[in-house]
């Protein structure tokens, strides 16, 4: 952007002045040193770069870029010691990854002079007429600062948010570099009929999930609180993970739809919250199993306090983090045919993976070991003493399915959402973890009928007494 610079000394008494250096073309202009206003300039295949007056912004037709700049921009900049304004529009601009492109294959640069970041109102670069072919498009912009594994410098979407509406797309972005519409491809064999399948199911789930979670709290509260277990209190805690994250979700949709930017990234938020510690229960319900195999929970002093401090707070510190580096926002979800829906969620998607499936991981692999070495104590249990008759063989059935779901074992099918098992995995993810808040509600409302105060009930046989005994911290 040196360039630019040289330029501008050359403008003299003119305002404004045309920039082409080879295929590159581009507009240069003289910044007011005071009275700054808000400036449009619209770019087309046959006029270049132009200045157009903000009434007669919203009249244009035909394809066209348009870029607005705010006059907070221009104070910014002028405050920096910028005297000029430079647009520069880079066209047959080619992706690294080849799964990827470049909408219209440029990329626009804009300079000031000065450093230009955190403005209240964005900067934006509009595409008109824009045909998406099934793609996704999302906004970026070029971070000179950071490198990938391979020195090449980075596209990040820090800053910018994409909005799309009809045939148009609009990046709205808070601070100054070089920016592109990066076009990825939706996943062929997506359709719409089966997202449309799988959002039914999820409603229904969730929405069913979310009753009897009220209903199973309610209970909790009125009629078993005063004899109720560490195992059934480290249940409770979950169902309110479970409640928050279902209630977020069934209406992160509606929200979204609003377009109120706070009311999105409080409901992202709120919903990633509410995931994050749903995980982190499983990771308590695994850990109070452990210890309580181990005999050893009740020499821990305060353990309901610490347990509660950890399944909450961990949550909590990681969307923190999240909420000061502004990762929250609008998120468009696409289908194969073009159609898209809207939530909000992380826009980062390299932010989302790291931190959702690596903190999904680190529970999953302490849940599934505990998992193993329960269920293996079952299975071996009766060597020890008589062969198991039928009903025992049922209640340790239904033992082991219950730990499946209490542990969150079944957010695992995540990791299969690949190749040609991706529709079966999406699907068996969206009956199980929809549905999983009404199954520990059954779960939990038969358990308490066997153990309502916390003492083991003899049953008819010592082996079935023996399972009991087993199974006690979940009931």
């Amino acid at each position: 952007m040196n360039v630019l610079s040289c330029l501008f000394k050359e403008l003299g008494n003119a305002s404004t002045a045309a920039v082409k250096m080879g295929n590159i073309t581009g507009l240069i202009a003289k910044l007011p040193q005071e009275n700054q206003t808000n400036m449009n300039f619209v770019f087309t295949k046959n006029s270049g770069v132009n200045s157009v007056e903000e009434e007669n912004s919203n009249s244009l037709t035909g394809p066209f870029r348009l870029m607005k700049i705010p006059k907070e921009a221009s104070k910014m900049a002028v405050e920096g010691n910028g005297s000029f304004l430079g647009i520069l529009l880079f066209p047959e601009m080619h992706a690294d990854d080849s799964s990827k492109y470049y909408l219209n294959s440029e990329i626009v640069g804009i300079e000031m002079g000065a450093k230009i970041q955190n403005l209240s109102q964005p900067i934006e670069i509009q595409y008109s007429n824009v045909d998406k072919k099934g793609a996704n498009a999302s906004c970026m912009s070029w971070d000179g600062n950071s490198t990938d594994a391979n020195g090449k410098s980075l596209w990040i979407t820090d800053g910018c948010q994409t909005v799309e509406t009809n045939n148009s797309i609009t990046c709205q972005c808070t601070h100054l570099t070089f920016f592109a519409i990066l076009m990825s491809p939706t996943p062929a064999n997506i359709s719409t009929s089966d997202v449309n399948t799988l959002t039914y199911i999820t409603s229904i789930g969730c929405g069913l999930s979310l009753f009897f979670l009220i209903v199973g709290l309610f209970m909790h509260v009125l009629v078993r609180k005063g004899k109720a277990s560490e195992a059934t209190k480290i249940l409770m805690n979950l169902f309110v993970a479970m409640l928050i994250l279902n209630l977020s979700f069934l209406t992160n949709e509606s929200i979204s739809n609003l377009g109120i930017k706070g009311a999105c990234v409080a409901i992202a938020a709120v919903l990633h919250y509410g995931m994050l510690a749903t995980f982190t229960w499983f990771f308590m319900q695994a850990l109070h199993l452990y210890l309580s195999l181990r005999r050893i929970c009740t020499e821990v002093k305060h353990y309901m306090l610490k347990i509660c401090i950890t399944g909450w707070v961990i949550p909590a510190v990681v969307v923190i983090a999240l909420l000061a580096s502004q990762k929250y926002n609008s998120i468009n979800i696409n289908t194969n045919e073009g159609k898209a829906a809207t939530m909000c969620w992380i826009s980062d998607a390299g932010i989302h993976q790291g931190v959702n499936i690596g903190y999904y991981a680190v529970v999953f692999v302490f849940t599934l070991s505990v998992f193993i070495l329960t269920v293996r104590q079952i299975v071996l249990m009766p060597k020890a003493g008589k062969a198991q008759d039928n009903s025992s063989i049922k209640s340790n059935t239904s033992t082991i399915l219950s730990l499946f779901l209490l542990l969150g074992i079944t957010w695992a099918f995540a990791f299969f959402s690949y190749g040609p098992l991706l529709i079966a995995s999406y699907y068996i993810f969206t009956i199980l973890n929809s549905f999983q808040g009404f199954f520990l509600f059954i779960y939990y409302y038969k358990s308490s009928k066997i153990i309502g105060d916390g003492k083991i009930h003899t049953q008819s046989s010592s082996t079935a007494t023996s399972n009991t005994a087993v199974t006690s911290p979940y009931a």
